[in-house]
């Protein structure tokens, strides 16, 4: 069998279905699971309601807002103000660290703060870990930044650009961290609320998929992309011949996908981490009712970040997730898992988020591969150059695993559609 589209779209995640709203002229979507999503999808298990991960909603664009907010009933819209802790030293501080410091054991206080002023900052950052010594000094960095990012990353920090983050990492000067201290308030990182759908994040996911008259391919798998004669092979031997060819899968994989040595030595140079994420459904509340997630940077506990689902949702009973880092080269065995499931369940214990009465009632298990994409200047350099020869081609790669990017929803969704849209003039 073979089809003729103008627009292919390999990926029915986020970015997929947004460019599929707004694109003009025929197109169709390839997506190798059941169902559309990608890692915003929701998983409802007896009285629970779980994302595939903590997906958090902040509208910047009147436009998107709309789209979403007034689709659904005005009571399926929670809005929260934004309330993140750290567990450091079995006491909670604010998010983020940096501007928190006053919150601390006193002689920590005046470390940090010591180091602080005589930290030795550069014109030049030679990677993350340099840049973070550069802008926080010794005390900040070993007790928090480094043995965080170290568990989330799942790598040496040192391999990583020094804008790894973008403007999602929380940044401060020496002013506004005594400014913060002097008026003995907390403060607060980037998107200082959100709004979140009570039937979970999936349930965004299916507004973007009600309006595209069922133009998607579930269940079938892209082996092999033929750029010369602008055709793809799927893994049931159809092909299916484009005008545009739009991929939102991730970089790492869809790279494999043509036959050229110069794409399989990039693919393996892509540095990325995976992520373990356990929803869990407990059958009493936490005593913390008010946080909707906890950072861990104690490399004794096994995961690095948690969150609270029942705390947004207003629920009655403890829902959450867990979050565990692996490197990319890791094999994750369900023998692993099983034993980072009971570990989990004995640090919860141990950091007091659960009690001897609390009983595991329901769980998931997702493993994100990739999960966080890690930024470095030279493969980021060959990266742009890759995207612009594609794009001669009427090839284009986009979202945050296709761009190969550290971005939010939103900005996925807004690069997606702007793409649309300049398609349409051509």
């Amino acid at each position: 069998m073979e089809r003729n589209v103008k627009y292919l779209i390999i990926g029915a995640g986020i970015s997929g279905l947004t460019f599929a709203n707004y694109a003009d002229g025929d197109y169709l979507i390839v997506e190798k699971e059941d169902e559309v999503g990608g890692y915003c999808r929701t998983i409802k298990e007896k009285d629970y309601v779980w994302d595939y991960a903590g997906h958090f909603f902040h509208f910047s664009t009147d436009e998107f807002k709309k789209r979403f907010i007034d689709s659904v009933d005005e009571d399926e819209i929670i809005y929260k103000d934004k309330n993140t802790k750290i567990i450091y030293k079995g006491e909670l501080v604010d998010y983020p660290f940096q501007t928190n410091i006053h919150q601390l054991e006193k002689s920590e206080f005046i470390d940090c703060l010591y180091d602080l002023f005589h930290k030795e900052e550069k014109e030049e950052y030679d990677n993350f870990l340099d840049m973070l010594y550069g802008k926080f000094g010794k005390s900040i960095v070993e007790k928090f930044l480094k043995p965080y990012n170290e568990k989330l990353y799942a790598v040496d920090l040192t391999t990583l650009d020094k804008d790894a983050m973008g403007r999602f990492f929380p940044y401060a000067d020496i002013p506004a961290i005594i400014d913060n201290m002097k008026a003995n308030k907390d403060s607060t990182s980037y998107n200082n609320s959100f709004q979140y759908p009570r039937s979970g994040a999936g349930s965004f996911i299916q507004i973007l998929y009600d309006a595209l008259e069922e133009k998607v391919l579930l269940n079938h798998v892209v082996d092999k992309i033929d750029r010369a004669n602008k055709k793809v092979i799927l893994n049931d031997g159809s092909e299916i011949s484009y005008e545009y060819l739009i991929n939102t899968s991730p970089l790492n994989r869809f790279l494999t996908l043509f036959d050229e040595e110069k794409m399989h030595e990039l693919q393996s140079r892509l540095s990325y981490n995976k992520v373990l994420v356990f929803n869990l459904g407990f059958n009493k509340k936490s005593k913390y009712t008010k946080e909707h997630w906890f950072y861990i940077p104690d490399k004794k506990i096994n995961f690095y970040r948690i969150g609270f689902y029942d705390n947004i949702l207003d629920a009655d009973k403890l829902s959450m997730y867990i979050e565990i880092g692996y490197s990319k080269d890791a094999v994750v065995t369900q023998g692993m898992i099983d034993e980072q499931l009971r570990l989990t369940l004995e640090n919860l214990l141990k950091l007091g988020i659960i009690d001897e009465e609390t009983k595991l009632e329901a769980h998931s298990t997702i493993l994100m591969d990739p999960a966080y994409v890690h930024i470095n200047s030279e493969t980021d350099a060959q990266i742009t150059e890759l995207k612009k020869n594609l794009a001669d081609e009427n090839i284009y790669t986009i979202g945050r695993y296709g761009a190969w990017t550290y971005c939010s929803m939103e900005d996925s969704m807004i690069a997606a559609k702007n793409l649309a849209e300049k398609l349409k003039d051509n």
